[in-house]
């Protein structure tokens, strides 16, 4: 079994769709000296260059499906193993799922990403909806339609939600106000990180 290296600070952002886990994940990147690894990213990459991964990858995620378990973890693994001159990541998108969450403690799966914190951006429904419906015409993101939207937060309040106390669980769930302007809750991430790092 191998390990992504265990030195370094790892944290999940957690959040529904459109909850600004992207841009918190590159106000951080910027901050600290992690590195932001946005699996959607990481597959819109396959997808543009039409690689079998890619093929696979968009036909479920234009039915508003999430991608297979090993199949994301093996394309971020495979990623971090690339990455050098980092103290650790932003994992943002994955674990999308608890299973995914224990596969990368080890259960199930080859190798091990270790999580040092997760970061619990909390937003309302409504509010879901209205940022991705703005997001699909600013972005001309064919993935944001209200039909894929509504069965991605369905996903989320099923699979991903899950995450959150299965984290607190660990002693690892930061939670946030995500409601608050985007400059405020990066604030607020900010403070509880420092504090949990001026112990490290």
């Amino acid at each position: 079994m191998r390990m992504i290296n265990p030195e370094y600070f790892n944290i999940v952002l957690l959040g529904a769709p459109g909850s600004g886990k992207g841009t918190q994940a590159r106000l951080l990147e910027q901050r600290y000296p992690l590195t932001h690894i946005s699996t959607g990213a990481l597959y819109r990459k396959e997808i543009a260059s039409g690689s079998p991964i890619g093929i696979k990858a968009k036909r479920l995620i234009d039915r508003g499906n999430l991608c297979p378990d090993e199949m994301t973890l093996n394309l971020l693994y495979n990623y971090c193993a690339t990455l050098q001159d980092t103290h650790g990541f932003i994992l943002d998108g994955v674990p999308r799922t608890l299973t995914q969450a224990k596969m990368m403690d080890g259960v199930g799966y080859q190798h091990i990403i270790p999580v040092t914190v997760a970061v619990y951006i909390k937003i309302e429904e409504q509010e879901i909806v209205a940022r991705l419906l703005k997001r699909a015409v600013l972005e001309n993101r064919t993935d944001d339609n209200l039909d894929v939207i509504r069965k991605r937060v369905e996903h989320y309040e099923t699979l991903t939600k899950p995450l959150v106390a299965h984290y607190r669980a660990q002693k690892k769930l930061i939670k946030i106000n995500g409601m608050q302007k985007e400059e405020q809750v990066f604030t607020d991430i900010c403070k509880m990180l420092d504090a949990i790092l001026s112990f490290q």
